[in-house]
């Protein structure tokens, strides 16, 4: 019987590693400018939340496009906007469960009128909302929108 439990409890251990996945860091806005700021590749920002059908909606299209143009330097960096109490156990969760391959962060803010403006002046807030920067050729845009796989394709063409 006690080998039982032991065998058991074994792959329940195995088995736990192989659904966590990535763990989610998470940064300050500061932070995040200084990686936007500081990039020499094309770089894909996308601010969601567990809570947005949206964005839950557009993540297999940036998963997609991010995979096929990795050779091409393009980095992909999904920001959830998840409250404190769904950090870390919920966003974690989340990105274990869809095998997120993108870097996950969750943003250590509450106040979206000081850290939206912070990303684009013109940022009302909304998601899901995608940032596009390639600072080697002075180009910053940010989506206020779900994009589908065209329209996003056709937004790296742009910072690549």
């Amino acid at each position: 019987m006690e080998l039982k439990k032991l065998f058991f409890g074994c792959v329940l251990l195995l088995g736990s590693g192989l659904v966590m996945g990535q763990k989610v860091a998470k940064v300050k806005i500061t932070e995040l400018e200084k990686m936007i700021a500081e990039s020499r590749t094309p770089l894909i920002i996308n601010f969601w939340a567990t809570y947005c059908k949206p964005c839950i909606a557009e993540m297999p299209h940036f998963e997609k496009l991010g995979a096929k143009y990795k050779e091409k330097g393009l980095t992909v960096v999904f920001v959830s906007l998840d409250m404190e109490d769904d950090y870390p156990v919920k966003v974690d969760s989340f990105v274990a469960k869809r095998k997120l391959q993108n870097k996950v962060l969750w943003l250590d803010e509450t106040n979206a009128d000081y850290f939206c403006p912070k990303i684009d002046p013109k940022w009302s807030g909304a998601m899901p909302a995608t940032l596009f920067v390639n600072n080697t050729k002075s180009y910053r845009r940010l989506l206020e929108e779900e994009l589908t796989e065209e329209e996003l394709e056709k937004e790296i063409m742009a910072i690549l």
